[in-house]
Order: structure tokens, then sequence, then C-alpha cells
């Protein structure tokens, strides 16, 4: 059975104890604003300045050299490190931006951009909350990180045996193979009557033998645009996105080499650019993560990725129980533990290729009257239990209401690991499902049990009740019962089953004529909201575009050297702008032909929207136990 956590003397946290551990992010019971974690960069200050060619100008010649025409092709932006040259849509340090013209886009000193933040209005948090973006995915640091929690209050863990790991294991192995195994229901006769996987299935599941039989050394295996590996410390393979781990152990290898040759020297490689790639590192021991990339994405970003990585791992094994494998048995393959998990994290790399949830650090809603809403969330409150701390209904991966414990908060990162293992399997749909789930940024050390299940077949609606007593499954299965039955009361199923239909707005909805495409993020509460992405941006090759471009924006704002307030860009596809404040982030993609008077205008007119469908599209009454 998977333990809660490891039962050897001081690592035991009883049953059912929601404190985390030392080191763990106790600012959630303290949060001073409503909402999810503000911010979204990563906890590493990756990035350091370089020189990135843009007609032969460095980066951030713009932000403080001398004026340059901002004309088509060429990004004009502002930093809060000089003034602004002139001829740019930029902003200098205390002045006011012209791409605020108005006294209603605010004051850039203050950042009072708007008096009331539209989607900042919750009456009480609902997630954890972080002061910035560096917050959101920092983990302990220096040799603080590599310590239990237990060591880091001066107890020493206990050493125990190799065999009760592996049956504290037993379950959560039990639960990662019937993961795999429901390819079988994901299989469906093709032309000639041979069975073939459903489409969802060949892209995403990495059980099936195209992954295995993908030759590295080909130039198919070459041509991915990303590859992602990760490997112990001892150079041993644990996972890679494409090609079999066997076959990579030697460049694994060569990867670790290159970390150890550099501590040895008292430092520490972060990445290697070198034609046209970016080779990034993220040390986590005892676990080191490599990805491979020719992607517009920073080094902050693809490091961020590699971070969710590291979590989707710590949520099937726990922190503990990784660490002392580890000082168990240096060389240990992890694999034997993570048989069947592959498909869980392959999904998780699918869903940051084209899902900017992770991109912002935020949690979309689906689209739903307030009243709706209100019923709904009433309905998960009242139907409670003694070990419940969160009761999530979700559609796809967007959130429908949260209801979480009184001073428990859930973090994005966490809540993004939920959606990924739900939307990793198809076997979740088949009936109830009982599973040992860890949340790494809420508590690293232990396991949560999980009751996840669908409301009815015909409806992607899924619930997601989070215990922490894993005995009590017929307690928490009866929470479902009574949820569906207040639901039917109220008579608001058939308002779910109309907002199902829609899970997504048109911009045209908006009535801005050149408005192509935008994404709002309140920082305050950590939800965003976005359109379909429509045309032009029809095929997939033009929706990646133009979320390359979101990611290039986002990682300009967000610089670690020079993040910027604002950024204007004009293109010969589509034009962009960029607004960032202490309040909220803005991305807004619209027509090459329109002008920037005109996006200036079109900012405010979609603020304006935004602020009078705010209770349509985020939680406002977030509810507790």
């Amino acid at each position: 059975m998977a333990a809660d956590v490891h039962k050897k003397k001081s690592w035991e946290v009883p049953n059912g104890s929601l404190a985390p551990g030392d080191g763990q992010h106790t600012e959630r019971s303290e949060s001073p604003t409503p909402g999810l974690a503000q911010g979204t960069e990563p906890g590493m200050e990756h990035s350091s300045p370089r020189r990135e060619a843009r007609g032969g100008k460095s980066s951030s010649s713009c932000g403080l050299g001398p004026p340059q025409p901002c004309g088509r092709g060429r990004w004009a932006h502002s930093s809060p490190a000089g003034p602004a040259p002139t001829g740019c849509c930029g902003m200098g340090r205390g002045g006011r931006s012209p791409l605020h013209p108005s006294p209603s886009m605010g004051d850039t000193r203050t950042d009072a951009a708007w008096p009331v933040v539209p989607g900042a209005g919750q009456e009480g948090a609902m997630f954890v909350h972080t002061r910035s973006y560096e917050d959101l995915t920092s983990p302990e640091d220096g040799a603080a990180a590599a310590r239990s929690p237990e060591e880091r209050r001066g107890e020493p863990a206990e050493q125990s045996s190799m065999e009760q790991i592996s049956k504290d294991f037993s379950e959560l192995s039990t639960q990662l193979t019937g993961m795999a195994l429901d390819l079988e229901e994901e299989m469906r006769p093709g032309k000639e009557g041979k069975l073939e996987p459903s489409p969802q299935t060949a892209r995403r599941d990495s059980v099936l033998s195209g992954k295995e039989e993908e030759d590295v050394t080909m130039d198919a295996w070459r041509l991915h645009r990303k590859h992602v590996f990760v490997l112990s410390e001892a150079g041993k393979p644990v996972y890679s996105r494409y090609g079999s781990e066997e076959a990579l152990s030697s460049t694994m290898g060569v990867m670790m080499a290159l970390v150890s040759f550099l501590e040895a020297e008292k430092n520490a490689i972060r990445s290697i650019h070198a034609d046209g790639y970016k080779v990034v590192f993220v040390r986590r021991s005892p676990l080191v993560l490599v990805a491979v990339a020719r992607t517009r994405q920073s080094e902050q970003e693809i490091a961020h990725e590699l971070l969710y990585i590291y979590y989707q791992i710590l949520s099937l094994l726990t922190w503990t129980q990784l660490n002392h494998i580890f000082q168990q048995k240096q060389n240990y393959d992890l694999r034997r533990l993570l048989a069947g998990s592959e498909r869980i994290t392959d999904n998780l790399l699918d869903l940051m290729a084209h899902d900017p949830s992770f991109l912002m650090g935020a949690v979309r809603c689906l689209p739903l009257a307030a009243s709706v809403r209100d019923a709904v969330s009433s309905s998960l409150q009242q139907a409670k239990a003694k070990s419940l701390v969160f009761s999530i209904l979700l559609s796809g991966n967007q959130l429908v209401s949260l209801v979480r414990k009184k001073d428990q908060f859930l973090h994005p990162i966490d809540l993004h690991l939920l959606f990924n293992l739900i939307s990793s399997s198809s076997s979740f749909r088949e009936g109830e499902a009982w599973t040992p789930i860890c949340l790494p940024k809420f508590n690293s050390s232990g396991f949560f049990h999980a009751h996840i299940s669908y409301l009815e077949q015909e409806m992607d609606l899924c619930l997601l009740l989070v215990s922490t007593d894993r005995e009590d499954f017929f307690t928490v299965s009866d929470c479902k019962r009574r949820f569906q039955e207040r639901l039917r009361r109220r008579g608001v199923q058939h308002a779910l089953q109309e907002a199902l239909r829609t899970p997504f707005y048109s911009v045209a909805q908006v009535g801005i004529p050149d408005l192509r495409h935008f994404i709002y993020k309140s920082k305050s509460s950590g939800l965003f909201t976005s359109p379909e992405i429509e045309a032009p941006y029809v095929q997939e090759e033009e929706k990646e575009r133009l979320l390359g471009l979101y990611q290039y924006l986002h990682s300009r704002a967000h610089n670690s050297s020079r993040p910027l307030k604002n950024i204007y860009f004009t293109g010969p596809r589509e034009n962009l702008l960029a607004w960032v404040t202490n309040a909220f982030e803005l991305y807004v993609c619209y027509s090459p032909l329109g002008t920037k008077a005109g996006a200036i205008n079109a900012v405010n007119k979609l603020m304006k929207w935004i602020r009078k469908e705010e209770d349509r599209l985020f939680i406002l009454t977030p509810q507790t136990y």
C-alpha cells in the first residue's frame, strides 16, 4: 500500500495531517490577496544578459540605446532600467508610457492601471499566494534543498530498507500499470478491421511501440524541436521524450559529466547555446533534467518546463522517498518505480506545448453564469467529509469550481499536475478511481488520496476529491453522490450542459474588429482568460507559432536582468502588444493593418469588456468547508 508518508519514526506524519514539512510554502495560510499564486517566473535566475540578433542589434538596445524607429518587424519596448528612446512605444522608469494615453490606462509609477482590476474581486483566497513570479517555483535554497524536512529541523532521518520502500510503492505502481493497460480501451477498428490507436492516443501515449522503435541515430529523431531528458546524479537514464532510454544512456552520461566537471570547479552549468539550439540544465538532487530546444522560448521558460517535469515525478513518488532511495543506492534505476508513468510525463509535455496555462502560471475557468457557478460551489461545499481538503470540478483543463478546507491553499502547479493526471488516461471515465497523489508544492513529503470520477458518461465534467485518509474511499464516494443530488435539486445540470457545448468563447464577442486573440491574467487571483484561437490560426502550425510569439513576449517581459512593462511588435502577419503591471498581464494579437493608436483604443475597450464579463470568466466567490 502506498503510505501517506514513509512510516519510520521521525519521518512519520499522522494520516490525515495537513501540516506541511519544514521548508514548504507555509505562506499559503497567510495569503494577503484573494486567489491563486501571483506571477509565473521559474524559481531560477536562469537567463543572463545576452545579445539576441534582430537586425544586428542587441535585444536591449531599444530600452537603453539611441533612438530607434519602430518599423515593421521591429520590437519597441520599455525597460525599468532607463528612459524609453524617442520613437518607441516604450515607457521609462517613473514616466508615462505612450501606451497609456489616458488616465484610464493608469500611471505606471504606481501600477494603478485600473481602479478595480478585472478578475481580482474575490472575497476570499482560493489558492496559495506568492509575491512574485520567482516565488512561484522557487525551491528550498542551496544545501537545504538536498536535505529532508526532518534534517532541516536537526533530526537525522532514519534509514530504512529498500524492501520497505518497494512495499510502500506497491499501490502506486498498481495505479500506474492500470493507466498503461487502458490502451486496450482506446484501440479501435481501422479500415481493414485491424485495431489501431485513436489519434489522441497515438499522439500522447508513450507506452505504444512508436517511442521504443524510434531510432536515435535517424534524422527524424534529430528533427524534433525539443528533447527532454531526466537522469540521476549517477548518470542513470530515467526518462527521455523521444527514443528509448537505453539507446541514450551514453548521451546522458556525457550530460552528467558536463555537470560534474563544472561542479568540481565550484561552478554550475545552466545552459549551452550552439547552432540555434538551447541546452538547458536544471539540477534537483538527486535528479538532473536537461532540455535541448530550438524554440523561441527563453532559458527561464524552458527551465520552468523542466521544473514541471520534476514536480510530476515528485507527484508519483514524493520527495522524501525519492531522496531516500538514492541515499540507499546512488545508481538505482528509477525506471523500475516509474514503469507505466511515461505517458503521464509525455502528456504533460504535450500540454505545455499548446496550453498557455503553463506559460502564464495560472488557471483558466470555464465560462459560466455566476449564479450557476455559485450553485455548483455551494453544492460542493455541502457535500463534505472530515478528511476532504479540496473538492475540484473541472472540464478538460478548465476549472469549473473549487472548494477548499479553511486555511489550506492549493498551488497552481499542483492543480496543473492534477489536470494532467486526469487527461492522461481515459480509464477514469469508466468508474470511480482512488489513487495516491503527492502535491509537491503543498507538501512534498507524503501522499494525498484522490477520488476521481466523471459525473455522467455524456458530460465532460470530472469531480476530483482530495482526501488525507487513504482508508476513506467509501466516505468520499458518498460525497460525490450527495453532490450530484444537490445539483439535481438545484436544477443546474441543464445550464452546465449548455456551458459545456461552448467551452470557449469567440473573440468576436468582444466587438473589436481587428482583435484576433488575447490572454489576460489577474495576478492577485492567479486566473486567466482567453478566447478560442480562430482564423487565421486554424492549422496546428499556426497555433504553435502564435503561442511562440506569446512566449517571446512573456520572456522579454519577465527577463531576470531587464524586465519590460510594455512591448509593441509589428510584423508581416500580425501586430502584438504586451502590457505587464503589478496587478495584471495582458497579451494582445491583432491585425497587421492596425495602428498603434488603434491598439491603444482596442486595449481600453478590451479591459472594459473583461470587467463587464468577469462574473462569467472568473471565480469571484470561492467557497471553503
